[in-house]
């Protein structure tokens, strides 16, 4: 599959300080993609960074993360759309595992595992350790980088902008629907891994972060705007 097929995606709000790493990741790793930088409405220099690396910006004033990725999605020309994190720095491996996997008609689409940045508190790192198994246990796949053939993408809606939060989950679990259905595959890449920001397992109280960031507290809530001011309203930079 020819690199110019895929389109990388990346949300950003308020995204100056982590937006040009993953940007310069990209260009080394993978120079000839469409790269696709969806300013969600900031009052940073978002929008101009991502001019200055060459990508092309759109706007998106609604400050719903699905919303965003579809936003990017609609103006993305590529065959496969690559969603990554504007805190998430992929790998050389990246991009080229997801080439290899979609060069298979089957495959219609996946994720790539996430670590983070080392946490400033220690017992964070055995958090996630519960956190994994809430993951595997339930077969999410976490947004900082996922991906998926254009067809495929609007046959299942794209992202559902009626989720805050969790709406990678949610996509990533209609995907598997829809290959079940249609007989195809989601292939979830552990070989090639990207690494995306701790700061709000940094900066956030240990109270909050506990709570809000449970698997099963995700799900229940997903669709109530009021419990998620910590990516909208008060978004941690």
């Amino acid at each position: 599959m020819p690199e110019t097929r895929l389109s990388v995606i990346i949300p950003a709000y308020n995204e100056e300080q982590y937006l040009p790493r993953t940007l310069r990741a990209v260009a080394r790793r993978y120079s000839s993609c469409e790269v696709i930088v969806v300013d969600n409405d900031s009052t940073d220099r978002t929008a101009a960074i991502g001019a200055e690396f060459g990508a092309r910006v759109v706007r998106e004033t609604v400050h719903n993360i699905a919303t965003v990725r579809n936003t990017g999605a609609a103006a993305a020309a590529g065959e496969v759309f690559v969603f990554i994190d504007a805190d998430t720095e992929i790998d050389e491996a990246t991009l080229p595992e997801i080439t290899r996997a979609m060069i298979h008609e089957s495959v219609i689409g996946g994720a790539v595992a996430v670590d983070y940045t080392g946490f400033r508190r220690g017992w964070v790192k055995w958090y996630m350790k519960g956190w994994r198994f809430w993951t595997a246990a339930l077969k999410m796949a976490q947004g900082a980088a996922q991906f998926c053939r254009r067809d495929v993408f609007w046959s299942i809606g794209g992202y559902d902008d009626s989720i805050y939060v969790g709406e990678d989950i949610d996509f990533y679990w209609r995907m598997r629907r829809y290959a079940r259905r249609t007989g195809q595959v989601v292939r979830f890449l552990d070989t090639a891994r990207v690494v995306t920001s701790s700061r709000r397992f940094d900066k956030m109280p240990t109270w909050r972060l506990l709570v809000v960031t449970h698997p099963l507290f995700i799900l229940l809530n997903w669709k109530r705007r009021r419990f998620w001011r910590d990516w909208y309203e008060r978004a941690v930079r």
